[in-house]
């Protein structure tokens, strides 16, 4: 084994280690805290019979106490997504919540967990069967940052930096908890990086995946956006067989972008059928009477408001005075946010504001996966001398670009290797359409949702995690920024493992 793929190899064995034990002291965490105070809401624990039950007979458990303690800590949207599991869809308020959750907390619960029901009850195995999961969930997702930062940074040491800060991010009670943020975790790093090693197909399922555990997943959409923009733009200046080809790359990437958003639709489509179907118009939801019946939407907008307290969801409509701590809250991550992408329009300001276009071909070639047609320096004629089918050459050129990235991964540099034009590390251009992807979502959380959610909605978008990291090696102020970031995390951690675990609202 070479230097290089035993360092690689070291940094995933530490950073599964470091993931675990996090999840293990977020956990623990939960635990102390419940111990020392009492919750705020105490109503966690009621769980009514199912409707779809008649009645049902009183559980005997051989261990109440831990069943009883695991049933206290399913607090906040953790109480939907085991009702879910446990229950079905009863509610229309609880198709706010997509289905993938609580569909594997059902099947864990009915096959791996399913002998200790007698022993602590079957609700209190779907809370553990949803601690399992997310923290597991959380575990694999780290990996995967790795995987794709030493890619897309070329520097297997920020890469191990970023993944490292990402296992304590500030949102890190949410990824130890029944909540959808793990499994969303997962999918979204996991499908940009099959994306960017060339594996199209396996990143449409993974980003489908993601659209099944939170809406926003939907957004990943946005990479083969980004993709295909850059595939049909080389393809009209191709000349040759140009129309065609970019007829093709256009509906390859519609296609893609439609998989990735069947799920959420389908879902939505489900909600139609079981709130709607079947009714007369004076019973209906009014959502059901609208052009475009989107229950989801209706219930952001209704259900919320209420829970809130607030003006709901929608452009400018939480800009409130008393809404000011709710905006000092989620300060920390959308500063964040924004220094990352003004530091990026800083570095690469022609590539961001082009949106890729005036990219040198030394940086598209380094990124050839988002920009695959145009940095074959062939000559028009070569590049036709053979006739076959484009799909086939697509399928040669990413496996091609896939073995060369590998390859890159493991031939990573430090960030001051300036020998070539195209910039490694944050100034890549491989990371403009993360830092787009980010933008858009922080720009989204900032005008129009919840602002207090930022901090989790935000905490999967890896251009945060790679800036922090070479803000914390930086020359001038290294050490300081270091301690910021560290500290930031460690408040919101432990501030939000005491507020959440105690039915308090954070976030």
């Amino acid at each position: 084994m070479s230097t290089s793929n035993f360092q690689k190899s070291n940094h995933v064995s530490i950073i599964v280690k470091t993931a675990a034990c996090s999840r293990l002291f977020l956990l623990a965490l939960i635990i102390f805290w419940r111990s020392l105070f009492e919750p705020y809401d105490t109503s966690a624990p009621l769980n009514p019979n199912c409707l779809s039950l008649e009645s049902q007979s009183a559980e005997t458990v051989l261990w109440p106490r831990i069943g009883s303690a695991i049933e206290g800590s399913i607090v906040w949207d953790a109480v939907y997504f085991v009702r879910i599991a446990q229950c079905g869809y009863e509610y229309e308020q609880s198709y706010a919540f997509l289905p993938l959750l609580p569909i594997c907390i059902s099947f864990l619960s009915r096959t791996v967990f399913a002998p200790l029901g007698p022993l602590i009850g079957h609700r209190a195995v779907l809370g553990l069967s949803g601690y399992l999961l997310n923290n597991i969930a959380f575990v694999l997702a780290a990996i995967y940052f790795y995987k794709l930062s030493a890619i897309i940074l070329k520097d297997k040491e920020a890469a191990f930096r970023t993944s490292i800060l990402f296992c304590f991010n500030p949102a890190s009670i949410f990824y130890s908890s029944i909540y959808s943020e793990s499994l969303y975790a997962l999918f979204s790093l996991g499908g940009v990086y099959h994306i960017i090693s060339g594996s199209n197909n396996i990143a449409v399922l993974w980003f489908a995946l993601s659209g099944s555990a939170r809406s926003n997943g939907v957004l990943n959409a946005g990479y083969f956006c980004f993709q295909t923009m850059h595939e049909a733009y080389q393809a009209i200046f191709l000349k040759k067989h140009a129309y065609q080809l970019s007829m093709q790359v256009l509906f390859v990437g519609a296609l893609r972008c439609l998989c990735i958003f069947v799920p959420f639709v389908a879902f939505q489509a489900y909600g139609y059928y079981n709130i709607c179907l079947g009714h007369s118009p004076d019973e209906m939801s009014p959502w059901c009477k609208a052009r475009v019946p989107l229950v989801y939407n209706y219930l952001q907008s209704h259900y919320w408001i209420q829970i809130s307290c607030s003006m709901g969801v929608g452009f400018l409509r939480y800009f409130q005075l008393k809404q000011l701590p709710n905006f000092l809250l989620a300060s920390p991550i959308l500063s964040l946010a924004l220094c990352s992408i003004i530091h990026y329009v800083k570095l690469q300001p022609e590539i961001f504001f082009s949106l890729g276009f005036q990219a040198s071909p030394e940086e598209k070639n380094s990124a050839a996966v988002l920009f695959p047609l145009g940095v074959d320096k062939r000559s028009k004629n070569d590049q036709f001398s053979e006739k076959s089918i484009p799909k086939t050459q697509e399928k040669n050129h990413n496996l091609r670009r896939r073995k060369q990235l590998q390859g890159e991964a493991s031939a990573a540099s430090p960030i001051g290797n300036e020998s070539s034009s195209a910039r490694p590390g944050y100034s890549s251009a491989f990371v403009l359409p993360c830092v787009l992807h980010l933008g858009f979502m922080a720009a989204t959380a900032f005008f129009v949702m919840h602002v207090q959610v930022s901090t989790r909605f935000l905490s999967a978008s890896p251009p945060l995690y790679w800036f922090a990291s070479y803000l914390m090696v930086s020359p001038e102020a290294g050490r300081r920024w270091g301690y910021l970031i560290w500290a930031y995390s460690t408040a919101y951690i432990l501030l939000g493992s005491l507020l959440f675990s105690n039915f308090y609202p954070f976030t």
